[in-house]
């Protein structure tokens, strides 16, 4: 193959990761005379279950050109600030992750170092009473949050839950729009170049031959081009992280519109609850080995609030990742580069940061290993950051006597977790790595949540008098209150975005 600039590309499959994909190249590489072609079959259902998101799903938003209202109406979607863990910190607990900061710091001095010093003379007061993202949404409220925050403890974010499949729908014909060719065919098999290795075409079921300068993978937990055409190994993280199975199974809202997500955590696993405008997402993850197909269905079942809406949708996984997610002219996205269960909705973070990246990266024809080595090193380090993030749920847990459970805690940690955890749990210091997908509010949520407490706090903390600090607290949380009685509820928000214009301006 000669080089050259890249002037073809050709996705293979649809659903979130392929019309992601598709649409945010033809955006970015609109002028660069770039044909986008995106091949998905009739006769192969996407996954779609994966219906809730993290707040840079709104950035991908942004960069595409679709407001966040628009988004919410065409995908029957709902605000999502964060989520209630139930039960994993022991059977009738609860505790919330959101997407906002706790407190303010003062004096260089992170804010939770304060609130342990008020909690060693006897402060009852949660840290999540510090959180405007948390007060907003157990309260079942939302407001947009301020440009200009007058501290950062009125700073939060929010991202979204939406129907996976009319959200697809949606970049499907946003893309299409945008000159991204749409066909609607089965990939029979994939050619390679004899000389160089790469990638050549595909050959459809109707006869087509389509020849690409770059693929990109987006065909599911098949991965037919990165694992099937050039055999890239899969990295199998089960004995980490031990739920392998899934089960999904909608149902009809009765519990309301709440703005967050919900994971329960079972005897096998954990379910999780999303709720959007037209029905609820529910889905048990489990382990094959501590629980049966039968048993975690029929859990699921007797979990639901209303009734069922659909068949219910077993998936088999392996949490983990291709050995290498760009290989010659081929890039995985999506399902087809690796999975991470859904504890944490980062599915779909994975497949933005994975295009992002590749635009980052862009090649000519000749796809010089040194791009595709960059990629592999930094995805690897995202992977493996996020993973250690869904370890601390498990191996955190208090759930004693259920075997599942048991052997989590148990666990031999990666070390550079042991290290998180080891810092954390000595003196209350947060370490941050490169390519952390979650910082240290989320890590500070879970330690908390989970009972993972320091042994003491920041010695720079008792620059304040017990009493400074009991006023200063106060007046956070009146603040909090304060800003709380601006908001207004989650339904009505949600019913503003389908009102006429001049009503919803009024609103």
């Amino acid at each position: 193959m000669t080089d050259g600039p890249i002037r073809s590309i050709l996705i293979a499959g649809g659903g979130t990761a392929g019309w992601m994909a598709a649409l945010y190249l033809a955006r970015r590489l609109e002028r660069q005379g770039v044909a986008i072609t995106l091949v998905e079959s009739p006769a192969i259902p996407t996954v779609g279950v994966g219906e809730a998101t993290v707040p840079g799903i709104r950035d991908y938003f942004r960069a595409v050109g679709i407001p966040d209202e628009e988004v919410l109406r065409a995908t029957n979607g709902t605000v999502k600030l964060g989520i209630e863990f139930r039960d994993w910190a022991g059977q009738g607990s609860s505790f919330f992750h959101p997407f906002g900061l706790y407190g303010s710091p003062s004096r260089g001095v992170a804010f939770h170092h304060y609130w342990l010093k008020r909690r060693a003379v006897g402060d009852p007061t949660p840290l999540a009473e510090y959180s405007l993202g948390t007060k907003l949404a157990l309260a079942d409220r939302f407001m947009p949050p301020l440009e200009k925050p007058p501290a950062d403890f009125a700073v939060f974010d929010w991202a979204v839950h939406f129907d996976a499949g009319l959200y697809a729908a949606m970049l499907s014909r946003i893309a299409q729009e945008a000159g991204v060719t749409r066909i609607a065919a089965t990939i029979g098999s994939v050619a390679r170049d004899g000389e160089t290795g790469l990638l050549s075409a595909v050959s459809l079921d109707d006869g087509r031959r389509l020849e690409a300068d770059l693929f990109i993978d987006c065909s599911g937990f098949r991965s037919l081009l990165l694992g099937g055409a050039l055999g890239t190994p899969y990295v199998d993280w089960t004995h980490l992280l031990p739920c392998d199975r899934a089960i999904a199974l909608p149902c009809a809202n009765r519990d309301g519109f709440t703005p967050y997500t919900r994971s329960t955590a079972l005897p096998g696993g954990w379910q999780w609850r999303i709720p959007l405008r037209h029905r609820v997402g529910n889905g048990y993850v489990y382990s094959s080995r501590h629980v049966s197909d039968d048993e975690a269905l029929a859990t699921l079942r007797a979990n639901l609030e209303g009734e069922a809406l659909a068949e219910p949708n077993l998936l088999r996984f392996a949490t983990g990742h291709r050995e290498r997610f760009w290989v010659g002219n081929c890039v995985a996205l999506g399902l087809s580069a690796g999975f991470l269960e859904p504890l944490e909705s980062t599915s779909i973070t994975l497949i933005q940061t994975g295009v992002e990246r590749l635009v980052d990266l862009f090649p000519t024809r000749a796809c010089d290993p040194a791009l595709a080595d960059e990629y592999n090193r930094t995805t690897s380090l995202e992977y493996a950051r996020i993973r250690d993030f869904l370890l601390l749920h498990y191996w955190g847990n208090r759930r004693f006597g259920e075997p599942l459970w048991d052997a989590c805690r148990a666990l031999e940690l990666p070390e550079e977790l042991a290290h998180k955890i080891r810092l954390f749990r000595a003196r209350g210091k947060i370490v941050r790595y490169s390519w952390d997908t979650f910082l240290d509010p989320s890590w500070l949520s879970m330690y908390a949540g989970l009972g993972l407490m320091p042994e003491q706090y920041d010695p720079l903390a008792d620059y304040f008098t017990d009493e400074q600090l009991d006023q200063a607290l106060g007046r956070m949380r009146e603040a909090i209150a304060q800003a709380m009685a601006r908001s207004r509820p989650h339904a009505d928000y949600l019913a503003a975005l389908d009102a006429p214009p001049a009503a919803a301006r009024a609103s």
